[in-house]
């Protein structure tokens, strides 16, 4: 499957790119401590946030397949760059939240399919990922 983005250089470092299947925008704006202005995402904040939303995303599809409800599930992101030897992002750590009780075997499901993502797979190895996890209570599996 091949998805089209279209992606043009607006000046003052800022670019908007265009979703080709659905038109949807997206505008990134290099950051403060790289000669930005920091307003809107920068792009390894974009890459950032698709590793997150991937776990989520494949969390998701996991979940519907054998009845959990994820709603008001969420993943909090850190992102932290390094110099060396080139300006890179150097870690990633996510905090995933899941407010629904569950049983030990749905929690593995869960790790698993987060752990399986396609940008987790795609990020180079040298970047540091970390995932935190907090679970409600277990759910009752008499």
């Amino acid at each position: 499957m091949t998805v089209e983005i279209t992606i043009t250089y607006e000046g003052d470092l800022r670019c908007k790119s265009v979703h080709g299947p659905s038109d949807s925008e997206v505008a990134t704006d290099a950051p403060v401590d790289n000669q930005g202005k920091g307003e809107s995402f920068s792009p390894t904040d974009m890459v950032a946030t698709a590793w997150g939303s991937c776990m989520l995303t494949i969390m998701g599809i996991v979940a519907n397949r054998h009845g959990i409800d994820l709603v008001g599930s969420k993943v909090i992101v850190q992102k932290y760059m390094a110099t060396n030897p080139v300006r890179r992002i150097g870690k990633l750590e996510a905090s995933i939240e899941i407010p629904t009780p569950l049983s030990w075997g749905n929690r593995q499901r869960l790790q698993r399919a987060a752990e399986n993502c396609p940008v987790h797979h795609s990020l180079a190895d040298d970047i540091e990922k970390v995932v935190h996890w907090q679970w409600t209570e277990l759910e009752n599996e008499a």
